[in-house]
């Protein structure tokens, strides 16, 4: 059979699902999710390889309202995500906790179906969270809205959490794929290195089990990544990190009472790189304070989120 392949960029405010859609429709965790804003920081590929077709995934930061350099950066990571694709995913929630009336949007998805149309990008609209939805009538009043503002190629009502719809969705972007050569091996599911899934592996543990104010100035800088044999002959992957926070009481907060949260994130995340590699792993972690890291463009370059 002819190879065939498609890239396909996912777009939409934050929170919205668009990193827990991705990691559904590869039956496998390769972007960190949490309920919490602005989870997805950098322009994250996802790969599914079935048979003759390769459809490459570009999971973007959510798109808002810029207040800092990081911030504007990973506006920035949108509109590069943007860039040579066959079509983009916009995905917006059933229930949103945005009043729409008189056929207005939302500020960031009117602004990202503007450049939509001036890049003259073809585009899949998929309504996520439909299970949260109790009145599915309600589907056929957003349908309206939005078609009304662009002329998309489908709509998917779907549950990125159930998988509900995503067979749906995937049917509809297959159409998308074209005579290619595979960029990308049949058993890749990521173009992210693994220092990086690691790093943000602690970095969601953060975001789980910070209070809000707190993990939207975190970073983690990874320092120490290898993997050895313990006198035991046993393989094992040694991991040190530092966590960057922006003010010392935030820096109180993160390592908790004796140390408590941060046994408890070292914990967590130790769990989750056990899993993902398969071997035993030792976790150790710092707590350092860079303030206003995130309108240092030197610090975002150098934790990777420029």
């Amino acid at each position: 059979m002819e190879q065939k392949s498609a890239f396909i960029t996912i777009i939409g405010r934050p929170n919205v699902g668009k990193s827990s859609l991705m990691n559904k429709i590869l039956g496998q965790k390769v972007a960190i999710v949490s309920n919490k804003p602005q989870t997805t920081r950098t322009r994250i590929m996802g790969i599914l390889t079935k048979d003759e077709t390769q459809l490459v995934f570009i999971d973007t930061p959510g798109f808002h309202k810029p207040r800092n350099e990081l911030d504007r950066n990973m506006n920035k990571a949108v509109g590069d995500g943007m860039s040579d694709v066959e079509v983009a995913v916009l995905v917006i929630e059933a229930v949103t906790q945005f009043k729409t009336e008189d056929n207005v949007l939302p500020p960031a998805e009117a602004e990202l179906i503007n450049e939509l149309k001036r890049r003259k990008l073809k585009a899949v609209l998929v309504i996520n969270k439909i299970d949260l939805l109790p009145q599915k009538d309600k589907l056929f009043d957003i349908i309206t809205n939005y078609t009304s503002h662009f002329d998309f190629e489908a709509v998917v009502p779907l549950s990125a959490k159930t998988g509900d719809g995503t067979e749906n969705l995937l049917s509809e972007l297959n159409k998308f794929s074209k005579p290619s050569p595979h960029y990308f091996d049949k058993d890749d599911v990521t173009d992210q290195p693994e220092k990086v899934m690691v790093a943000e592996m602690i970095r969601e543990k953060l975001l789980r089990s910070l209070d809000k104010e707190v993990p939207h100035g975190i970073a983690v800088d990874l320092e120490r990544f290898v993997e050895r044999d313990t006198a035991n002959g046993e393989p094992i992957v040694e991991v040190e990190a530092t966590i960057i926070c922006e003010r010392d009481s935030h820096k109180g907060i993160i390592i908790g009472k004796n140390g408590s949260m941060l046994k408890k994130i070292g914990m967590l995340a130790r769990k989750d790189i056990e899993k993902f590699f398969g071997i035993k792993a030792n976790v150790k972690l710092w707590v350092k304070v860079k303030e206003d890291w995130r309108n240092r463009q030197g610090l975002i370059h150098t934790f990777g989120l420029d």
